[in-house]
């Protein structure tokens, strides 16, 4: 064989062995990360028998937004619109609005037959609900207490309740798994339109669960119905029930922020920005007065289950410390299934408080309704351990889960 022949077969060879060594080297999802969908959700089943029945030749009305679709992408309002057997004669739009255009907090205009739920008016009114039979529910919701949707919902099974009209809930995965129930039960008096009944933080319950659980322990007497999920199974993530992602609101763009957000949320409730006006909302957390590397390092040296802390400087272009340049960290979530993200929000805030005891401020009404206690706040400004907090909420964790597991409708 002559030079040039050795030549061209030894780096053949050699590219032959990088390949295969960069092959055996990639990283790959674990077993219980790949995909196992497909998942088919309530408006897939919604036309189907026994389901049909329930609204063929009714005038319905329909609270949703963006989320409310079918699997193959197909809106419920333009499913039900278009079908010649069944009249939608309402729409009743959510915080953020029919089409998740609006910012936290941030008014809705009613218009026409698609009213507001959002402002001063939560739920539908009687004269809302004049023309509609049958009242139908379908928004992808995130398995925490204090997104609002679940408040709209329940408000709603009031309203239809007492408008003599049934409710069906078009079922949807907990895309942050409905395995895990975690945080604080909300405590009498802390009840709001962020805290709607006595639930822990993170529920592990789909909407159409959930809504069987309130029916029931409230005494509500609502004619309600759940057209189910076919294929889900409560340890499924959202990425793995081969449905597409939707933000169901402004500031909840992935699976990833919705990981973070039963813990992270509360920053909100803090003179810390929570990544609001940033691409990272809630996995940036930062001040322009934090000193973020001694944060950095503190956080990383305790080493907490599935996280890891890095500096991240940022710029929110909305929202707190808005065009101010901001010393901050990013939240890198290494492994969901053992990140507990109350914790890391619990060390946060400590470690926070040693840094800067004068800097940190609490708005204190706001904090303790999304954590629906005060103990929490007042046991981290007294420096008390944070597995003493946390220990604090578990009995009456323990007891909310023996009554959840009456109203689970998947295994």
């Amino acid at each position: 064989m002559d030079l040039a022949n050795q030549g061209k077969a030894f780096f053949i060879l050699v590219a032959v062995l990088f390949l295969s060594l960069t092959l055996s080297c990639s990283p790959s999802l674990s077993p219980s990360l790949q995909p196992v969908g497909p998942v088919r959700v309530g408006t897939d089943r919604l036309f189907e028998e026994p389901y049909w029945n329930w609204i063929q030749g009714k005038r319905v009305g329909l609270i949703t937004n963006p989320t409310g679709v079918d699997s193959r992408l197909e809106a419920t309002m333009d499913l039900l619109a278009q079908h010649p057997d069944v009249q939608l004669v309402a729409l009743f739009a959510p915080e953020h609005g029919l089409l998740a255009q609006a910012q936290a907090e941030e008014a809705i205009a009613t218009y026409g037959n698609v009213y507001s739920l959002y402002g001063d008016t939560k739920a539908p009114t009687a004269e809302m609900l004049q023309d509609v039979e049958v009242l139908l529910y379908d928004i992808q919701d995130v398995g925490v207490r204090f997104y609002t949707y679940i408040s709209t919902m329940f408000l709603s099974m009031k309203a239809a309740t007492e408008q003599g009209i049934p409710f069906i809930v078009l079922d949807r995965p907990n895309p942050i798994d409905g395995s895990r129930v975690e945080g604080p039960v909300l405590q009498p008096g802390y009840e709001s339109f962020v805290g709607i009944y006595a639930l822990p933080i993170r529920y592990g319950m789909t909407a159409g669960e959930l809504a069987r659980l309130l029916n029931q322990e409230t005494n509500l007497g609502c004619d309600l119905k759940v057209v189910p999920l076919e294929g889900w199974q409560r340890q499924q993530w959202y990425d793995q029930t081969g449905l597409k992602w939707i933000s169901p609101s402004p500031n909840m763009s992935t699976v990833n922020t919705a990981t973070v957000y039963p813990g992270l949320c509360l920053i909100e409730g803090t003179n810390l920005s929570e990544g609001r006006g940033t691409t990272r909302p809630f996995e940036y957390i930062g001040a322009p007065w934090l000193k973020s590397r001694e944060l950095v390092d503190r956080l990383n040296r305790l080493q907490l289950p599935g996280v890891r802390f890095r500096q991240q400087a940022f710029t929110p272009t909305f929202s707190k410390y808005q065009d101010e340049p901001s010393q901050g960290i990013q939240i890198h979530v290494l492994d969901r299934h053992s990140l507990d993200p109350l914790r890391i929000l619990l060390h946060l805030l400590a470690e926070v408080l040693k840094l800067h005891p004068e800097q940190l401020e609490f708005n204190s009404a706001f904090f303790d309704r999304l954590m629906g206690n005060s103990s929490v706040r007042e046991a981290l400004i007294q420096g008390k351990p944070v597995e003493e907090i946390v220990d604090q909420w578990q009995p009456a964790l323990q007891d909310f889960k023996r009554t959840r597991e009456k109203y689970l409708l998947y295994p």
